[in-house]
């Protein structure tokens, strides 16, 4: 039986993380006890004890968490920001290429894609490895996620009844553009220059669309033409469906929450011949967190890749 220890497990992540695994009798998890959890000792020496360690904690916590690591023999998911465009970590995207799953399945370290990335990544990839899209292209992408996705103190908000009226409508943020997930899709996506990124959190707790707009005029295809390279890119892909408007938005709107406590992606290419709008659509702590690094785990223990994941 394998030993899985999760560091942190009390953040939106974690808690699903529990969720999941909690029905595995092949899996030993355990946690740390409230009293020892900030203990580098005890940290230390539960990670020497377990298979894998999960890491579901702020970036300067997962990487002490690292460094604690050092001189055992545990493999490491990361749910944080902090090891995602590292040369030493496997990314968790197992139908990111061909080879992605041998790596993970041989990986010590392993960092879990961010939510608004694996949607924005889902989309792209097939597109930059194709050559439709080069690494110059500028594009723009447009998120809508529940507010889960900003952890235990945004739930919090969302949550309090004597909240402001301000959350009562969808928010946009990073206004900036400045957002933790930038780097890490450029990285995977062999991007030169940043997506202008608007990111929209609003009064629902789970779910998301990923949307990115083509102009198609410039790029040489068609829309039946892009929506044949996603089937084929994906068609033994069982985590990640591919639609056409008519089947996903029969009324035409899509919805951001049809995938709630699933661990899969649908993508939906949608438009016309001379502009296209293709969307990804996910649980943001499925597929887009803790199904993503229980799919990774599976992997890396040689089990059955979705167990104790939904698909259906």
């Amino acid at each position: 039986m394998n030993r899985i220890f999760i560091d942190g497990a009390q953040g939106t992540t974690g808690l699903r993380l529990e969720e999941r695994l909690a029905a595995r009798e092949d899996l030993e998890v355990f946690q740390l006890p409230e009293e020892r959890r900030k203990s580098p000792a005890a940290r230390k020496e539960a990670m020497a004890a377990a298979d894998i360690t999960f890491l579901c904690l702020p970036d300067d916590a997962a990487r002490e968490s690292v460094v604690l690591a050092e001189g055992t023999n545990t493999r490491i998911i990361d749910a944080s920001t902090a090891h995602r465009t590292s040369a030493d970590w496997v990314y968790g995207f197992p139908e990111l290429n061909p080879k992605q799953r041998e790596k993970i399945k041989n990986a010590m370290r392993v960092a879990v894609p961010g939510c608004h990335a694996s949607g924005f990544t889902a989309l792209i990839n097939p597109l930059r490895q194709t050559g439709v899209l080069t690494h110059k292209q500028l594009l723009s992408c447009f998120s809508l996620t529940g507010y889960s996705g900003g952890g235990k103190g945004m739930m919090d908000e969302y949550e309090n009844h004597h909240r402001s009226s301000d959350y009562n409508a969808p928010r946009q943020y990073a206004l900036g553009q400045v957002h933790k997930h930038l780097p890490e899709m450029c990285h995977v996506c062999e991007l030169e220059n940043a997506p202008v990124f608007a990111p929209i959190v609003a009064d629902f707790a789970y779910g998301m669309a990923v949307s990115v707009p083509l102009h198609l005029a410039n790029l040489g295809v068609n829309l039946e033409d892009l929506r044949e390279i996603f089937v084929r890119y994906y068609e033994d892909e069982k985590a990640i469906r591919v639609l056409d408007a008519n089947s996903a938005a029969p009324t035409g709107f899509i919805s951001c929450n049809n995938l709630v406590g699933m661990d899969c992606l649908e993508i939906v290419v949608a438009g016309n011949d001379q502009r296209a709008i293709l969307t990804a659509r996910l649980d943001n702590l499925g597929k887009g967190a803790s199904g993503a690094a229980v799919q990774c785990m599976n992997l890396m223990l040689g089990a059955e890749e979705f167990a104790g994941l939904i698909l259906d």
